[in-house]
């Protein structure tokens, strides 16, 4: 067990996977795995007895991260110098919600997918009831294509690892409700601020060029800003939640 600085417990995970069982799980090649590892995109395994390299949540999240870099059309060198900028000492965890945010700000782009190309992407198989659940969730839909599927590929990670915890499907879809409605009515009234505090403002002087280009450049930055602020309220509101729910535990 450890304990973050905020005070809420949390499983340490021991790396128990073999490099063929992460290039699985992340969707890869083990030559890729190896390739980044070489590159020092991925920090070393753990060496185990025989000699036999093993990796943890950590080497599965930053592939994870590596992967939705280079689909916002970033080179590897690119991704090699973003990567050295994050702290080294980041969790699984906090890996995780990084990819979050990077993901946030790119353009929406369901792709089609045959089911070969989906389950490797996911790292594993996928039954009718898998592709009957990620349906439910929004992740997947049915195109009129037998056997191919239309993919929100800024999910597919999480709901595939939504298919292991051992939460009642309705519990999810009731959770992903819960979050929709929130975050909806929260984009609402930032919006709504932004268009009479910001956008107000700016529309009496449209017809000044400098302030028309300031208000578009402001406009393309909002959303990163915005998605980083939701999340970090987000979470220190749900680790007190926790702390509350322990404590009545």
């Amino acid at each position: 067990m450890t304990t973050d600085t905020e005070g809420v417990t949390t499983e340490a995970e021991e790396p128990t996977l073999t490099v063929d069982e992460l290039a699985a799980r992340a969707g890869v090649t083990v030559r890729t795995i190896r390739f980044y590892s070489t590159k020092g995109l991925l920090p070393p395994p753990v060496i185990g007895p025989r000699r036999v390299g093993h990796y943890g949540q950590e080497h599965l999240s930053r592939l994870a991260l590596i992967e939705e870099l280079q689909h916002q059309g970033m080179t590897l060198a690119a991704i090699e110098r973003y990567l050295e900028q994050l702290p080294a000492d980041l969790s699984a965890h906090d890996l995780a919600i990084h990819r979050a945010l990077v993901a946030s700000w790119a353009p929406d782009s369901a792709e089609d997918a045959p089911r070969a190309d989906l389950e490797r992407r996911a790292g594993r198989p996928l039954g009718d009831e898998d592709l009957d659940r990620l349906a439910a969730m929004g992740v997947v839909a049915r195109t009129q294509v037998p056997g191919t599927y239309r993919v929100d590929p800024g999910l597919l990670r999480l709901g595939v690892q939504l298919l292991d915890v051992p939460i009642a499907h309705e519990t999810i879809l009731a959770a992903r409700t819960v979050l929709m409605e929130h975050t909806r009515s929260a984009a609402h009234e930032l919006s709504r601020l932004f268009r009479d505090e910001v956008w107000g403002p700016y529309r009496e002087r449209e017809s000044d060029p400098e302030h028309v280009a300031a208000m578009r450049s402001l406009s393309a930055h909002m959303q990163p800003m915005v998605v980083q602020a939701l999340v970090t309220a987000f979470q220190r509101s749900l680790k007190e939640e926790l702390r509350e729910w322990l404590k009545e535990g």
